[in-house]
This record gives structure tokens, sequence and C-alpha cells, in this order.
């Protein structure tokens, strides 16, 4: 049996209480040192790096702003502006064209150009697939345009309506719509090269519409227009347009003269074959142009369509020599300087004459003649003799005062002066040829000033084609009653005694009436004619004379006292060359038509006449009511009535005047067409019944009477199931 030995107890000192209990400085050291330290640090250092980030983000934010708003300030500013807002020229209307009885022969009306900020576009595949589609071009021609380097660039300009209704609709964006003003002449070739036209910026280029630029352009101001973010006109700073209108300007033109004129040249240019032709219809008591013809025609509403030869305003650019048209200021200048009578005789050698190295020939062989009978068989020897007695330096100043070698009075854009040396250059030769037409050159416009002297008793009177013109120097307070108005201060100057023009006269009389005479194609029953034929030869390149020639007449009538004179010209006829053949007869046509038009035919049974009056009557029936048809002048007092008629037809004339009828007529089919019929000019009633007959109702905007304004364009293919037919209205006919 084993015994254990019991361990006594170990002696423990149990602490006191003091002892168990720590004192308060041995708790926090320990509960400094028993906690943990790394999640306090942290959350400091979190503390911190938080502060100190959006400290820095804090001065970045108030550098950022202050850079934008002080140092950048003024170019972020001007680049907002730029995006937003735009500069823009406002343009006014430009003024209108009217001849004397207020039609108008050219006028502006409102149209739109597309343009386009490339940098805007925001899908350019579509963009120019929907441009090339409405415009019916080539994608390509679309797609160049938009250049992205580019801010802003037309894509077509002045489109017509139908297609500015196409873009509006599509919405593209950076594509937008710019209203202008288009350029239109309402009777199209009528007096085609006179008005000339304008380029795609609404500048005068060629004529009237270059010649009267500063009358006729608008004004311009520059205006801030704004924007949206894709490019879209919001409104503008101000800029009115309503005093930016160009001047309108009132032309002494007669639409129904002019009419009548340019039907009869065409006729007798194209019987003749010439190469063009021209002709001129002046009012004699007061000057004033009633018709400005020339043919070919020229529509300036399609100037691309035709050659410059073609738009050329010939009758006051083309110098020719003139032939014996000339002979009756030859024979005015002898008599009044009294070197002959018309009784004394002139050996005319029988039809050939040589003097020196040089021959002049007669178209028929004549002897002795007396001066009164020179211009009446047109002797070249004969005049070529009177010349030698007048002599080169007195017959140097009278072509000279009569405006040879210088350019009209007239508003004309590119008028010649001619060719006229002075008479210290003459030679021999030269006295004899320019007697008879040769060795100098005049335009038309320059033989209808000379010739207007002849009409007026050899006072000096000057053509006029413009009534209102404010550059005119022979308008007295803006007048524009049509009737001539004096200098201030100034006499007319007379160039010929009234009693030389008397003999001349009763020589050109001769010319026509009397048998012999070389212008009998001219003569008009019931009515006395005078004037002078003219055949004259055309130099080459060379510088000699070659096979081309120049057929002429100048006439007036009654020649008595002589109401109108009209002038002919045409060049370079290929089946007859003698102005006595070709052009005396447009004379006739042109003078028979222009008296009836104004109610001065006498009464007569000779078939020409009576036809002319009877169409006449039934013209102006048409025109102006059975009342004014009635109308018919007596002897007594032709003129007076005559002028009656017209006003009463016209109404007043003043600039402002919207007549109310449409001076030449025109028949418009209603029989089925594979293209759109022209309507602009007819009155409401009239245009709807033609377009119904092609199985079209169109669309009429504006308020009004009459078409002035149509799309499609006349002429033009049906557009697809004939939709979009539009006709503008106003209350005027044009």
């Amino acid at each position: 049996m084993v015994f254990l030995k019991r361990r006594p107890p170990r002696e423990t000192k149990r602490p006191s209480r003091e002892a168990k209990r720590p004192s308060r400085a041995q708790t926090a050291n320990r509960t400094k040192a028993e906690a943990p330290r790394a999640p306090v640090e942290s959350s400091v250092r979190r503390l911190w790096l938080v502060g100190i980030l959006f400290s820095i983000l804090f001065v970045a934010l108030w550098y950022r702003a202050f850079e934008l708003q002080v140092i950048m300030g003024e170019d972020l500013a001007a680049k907002a502006t730029r995006q937003h807002t735009a500069k823009e020229t406002l343009v006014g209307v430009r003024g209108s064209i009217l001849d004397r009885n207020g039609n108008y022969l050219a006028r502006s009306v409102d149209s739109s150009s597309i343009w386009a900020n490339p940098q805007l576009v925001q899908d350019k595949a579509t963009t120019v697939a929907v441009l090339s589609k409405i415009l019916e071009v080539e994608p390509g021609r679309v797609e160049k345009l938009l250049d992205p380097r580019k801010r802003f660039v037309w894509i077509v300009r002045k489109v017509n309506d139908t297609v500015a209704k196409q873009v509006k609709e599509a919405s593209l964006p950076g594509i937008g719509l710019s209203p202008e003003f288009e350029r239109i002449y309402p009777y199209k070739t009528l007096a085609g090269q006179l008005l000339g036209f304008v380029n795609v910026d609404d500048k005068g280029i060629e004529g009237l519409e270059k010649a009267l630029e500063e009358t006729l352009s608008a004004s311009r101001i520059r205006q801030i227009i704004q924007r949206d973010a894709v490019g879209r006109r919001l409104g503008s700073t101000g800029g009115d347009i309503s005093d930016l209108r160009g001047d309108d300007i009132r032309l002494t033109i007669d639409s129904q003269v002019q009419f009548i004129a340019e039907e009869a040249l065409a006729e007798g240019v194209e019987k003749y074959g010439a190469k063009w032709g021209g002709c001129l219809v002046v009012d004699v008591p007061t000057g004033d142009i009633l018709a400005w013809a020339q043919y070919p025609f020229f529509d300036p509403n399609k100037p691309g369509d035709f050659t410059e030869a073609v738009r050329k305003n010939r009758l006051a650019t083309d110098a020719l020599e003139q032939g014996s048209t000339i002979k009756s200021f030859l024979i005015a200048s002898a008599l009044e300087e009294k070197v002959v009578t018309p009784t004394t005789e002139i050996f005319c050698e029988n039809g050939k004459w040589k003097f020196g190295s040089y021959t002049i020939h007669d178209t028929h062989s004549y002897g002795a003649l007396l001066v009164s009978k020179i211009l009446h068989v047109s002797s070249n020897i004969g005049v070529a003799k009177i010349g030698f007695k007048l002599g080169a330096e007195r017959y140097y100043n009278y072509l000279r005062r009569l405006g040879f070698g210088q350019v009209t009075d007239l508003p004309l854009a590119g008028q010649s002066r001619g060719i006229l040396r002075p008479a210290s250059k003459w030679h021999e030769i030269d006295t004899a040829t320019a007697s008879f037409g040769q060795s100098f050159s005049a335009t038309l416009a320059q033989m209808a000033q000379a010739y207007l002297y002849l009409a007026n008793d050899g006072v000096d009177k000057k053509l006029r084609l413009v009534i209102n013109d404010p550059a005119s120097q022979n308008q007295e307070d803006g007048s524009t009653d049509g009737k001539p108005v004096a200098e201030k201060g100034k006499d007319a100057e007379r160039i010929f005694s009234p009693e030389t023009m008397r003999q001349v006269r009763a020589m050109l009389r001769e010319v026509v009436e009397e048998e012999g005479g070389t212008g009998k194609a001219a003569r008009i029953p019931g009515i006395i004619v005078g004037g002078k034929t003219g055949t004259a030869q055309k130099a080459d390149r060379s510088g000699k004379y070659g096979s081309g020639r120049v057929g002429s007449f100048v006439g007036m009538l009654p020649i008595n006292q002589p109401r109108y004179l009209v002038c002919v010209l045409m060049d370079e006829p290929t089946k007859n060359q003698y102005g006595g053949i070709i052009a005396a007869p447009v004379f006739r046509d042109v003078a028979l038509r222009t008296m009836a038009y104004h109610g001065l035919l006498p009464d007569s049974d000779d078939p020409l006449v009576k036809a002319v009056a009877e169409k006449e009557q039934q013209r102006r029936k048409k025109a102006f009511g059975k009342n004014e048809a009635a109308k018919t002048p007596g002897a007594e007092n032709a003129t007076a009535q005559a002028e009656t008629d017209l006003q009463t037809a016209a109404g007043p004339v003043s600039v402002e005047q919207k007549p109310q009828r449409r001076v030449m007529r025109r028949v418009v089919s209603s029989k089925p067409s594979a293209t759109v019929p022209d309507v602009i000019g007819l009155g409401v009633s009239k245009a709807a019944e033609v377009f119904s007959a092609q199985g079209v109702v169109p669309e009429f905007q504006g308020k009004g009477g009459f078409v002035v304004r149509q799309t499609p364009t006349p002429g033009s293919p049906w557009p697809e199931n004939k939709q979009g037919c539009v006709l503008w209205l106003e209350d005027t006919s044009i």
C-alpha cells in the first residue's frame, strides 16, 4: 500500500483591495497600450485626403471659372456670337421698268435661295440624297458643296416655290432658305436687248438694267440674324427693307407699238435672210421713242440661252455706214449754206464719173438733174458734186451738230460714237463718199436723232427714252406727263431754217410719192409719206468693201407736219440688198399699224388701209370694250382725239399706276398639251380655263385678277400627276 504524501497548500498572498484596483494612470496607460491603433489612423488619413481633394477641386473650379470668364471670356463670347448669330446684308427690291402706259416690262418678285452650314449637317449622306432628289441634280454636285471646313455655302440661288417648299418640309439640319428677289420680264422677248438683264445678285449686266443701275438698284444694310443650334433663322436685331426699294423707271416705249415694230421687223428679216434688223419709232412732237425693236429676239429671262451677238443692243452699239439715207443731210446743209437751190442743175455724168484715180457710179444713167430730183433718184454723182461745192469743213460741222461722231443723250450702256474723222483728215475722195453715206459710220440711234431735226423744222430736239429719269437735265420738278420740257434758261438750237426743212421734206415726199422714186414701197394710201432709202457697202476684215450690204429706210408721216418718224435697217440681207425693197415695206407696215393704233388712219377704200383699220378696231374692242372701240377720230383734230383715246384707254399714266388691262392680247390654246401652257398676264378665269382643259386645277396664291407668275415654268414638261401647279395673282396686269 502506497501512501501519498499530501503536499501542503501553497501560500498565496491575497492582494489587498487597494492592490486589486489599478490606479487611473495605470488604467489609461493600459487602455492606450491595449487599444487597436491602425483603424484610427486610417480614418484620419481618409479625412485629410478627402479634404485636400475637395480643396483642390474647389480651387480648380474657381480657376476654371476665372479662366473662362476673365481670361478667355471675350474670345468665348465672340465664338458664341458667331455660332448663334451671323451678319447678313439686307437688300431691298430692285426698281421696276414700266412702259409709258404703266405696263411692267421688268420687275422683281419674291424668291428663295437654298444655303447650307456644312458644319451643322448631321447626316451628310441623307442630306445629299434628299437635296439631289429635290433639285434633280447629281448627288456628287451637292456633296462637293457640303465641305465641312466651311460654315456657309449657297446650294442653289433663286429656286421656284415648289422646290423651296420641298426643302422646307424636309427639315434638314444645316440646310436653310434665304428670301431673295428674282428679276422677271413678263413680256419675255419684247424689247429684250433694250432692257438687258441682271445677274444672280440683281446687278445690271446689259441694256437699261446696266445703264440705269444706280437708279434701279436697291439699297443695302447690314444686320445681325440669330440662329438656333441647327442653324435655323430665329430672328434679327433689326433691319427694315421697306425703305430700301430701288426707284422705278418709266420708259417712253409703248408696248403695243413695240410689238407692232417687232412683228413687222421679224417678218422682213426672215423674208430677206438678213443677219439682223432694227427698227425705231419716234413720236416727233415729243421726241419720245415709242419702239426700239431688234431681231433676232432675246429673252432676258434666260440670258444664258443666247449668244452675246444676240444679246447686244445693236441699235446703239453697232456703227455702220448708212449709205444714201445720209444724202438728206448733205442736201439740207448745201441749201442752208445757199451753195445750191432746189432748181440748181447738176450734171450727173450719165451714171459714171471719174476724177483722178477714183470712179463713182450711179445705179442708173442720169444726165442733168435738178437738186430737187437728186434725192428722188438717189444719185451718188449728184450729191458728190454738191459735196464739193459745200466743202469738207462746212459739211463736217453740220454732221457734228446733227450728232454724228458722238454718243446720243440716251441712257444706254456701251453706245458707239461711230466714226467721223475731222475734216482736216479728209481727202478729196472722202468728201465725195461722205456725201452719199460712206467713209463714216453711225448707229441707227444716231440716224434717228439726226432725222428728228429734219422732222422738227431744223430745231434741236433730243430723243427721249426715259420719262422719269432722275438724272435727266430736261425734266422740271419731276414732270412725268409725257410732254417735252425745255431746259431752263436755254433756247433750242436751230440747225436748219424752216424754209430749208420745207424744201428737203418736199424732196423726201417725192422719193416715196412720185413715180421713179426709190421709196415707192413705203406708200400708204390716204397719208402723204416722205423718206429716204439707203444701201451701203460693208467693209470686210481686210478693210476693203466686200459683198455685204446694209439696206435701210428712214421715213416720216405725214410729211407736211410729221407726227411719227420710223427708221428701219437690215444688216447683210441675202435675198435682196436694196433698202427700197427690203426696208421700205417694213416701214409701211409699222407706220400704218401705229397710225391705226392711235386712231389716226384716214377714211380710205384702199384694201390694205381698211384691213388694218378693221383689225385695230377689233383689237381695241377686245382690249377696251365696245364704247372705246366705237371711238374713231374724225378728220378734224385727229391728233387730239387720238391722245384722248389713249388717255381714256390707259388711264392715268403716273409711275405708281397699276393698269387693269394688257396691251398685247395673246391667244392661248385650250387643247391638251404635253407642256405647261403660258398663262402669265391672263386673267384668273382665262388661266383657270386653260389649265382645266389640261385636266389640271392650279393653286392660286396672292390676290388680284391677273397671273404674274407661274410654276412650273411655261413650256416645261408637266410634273408627275400634273401636281404642284401654282399661279400667283396681283391686281395689275403685266
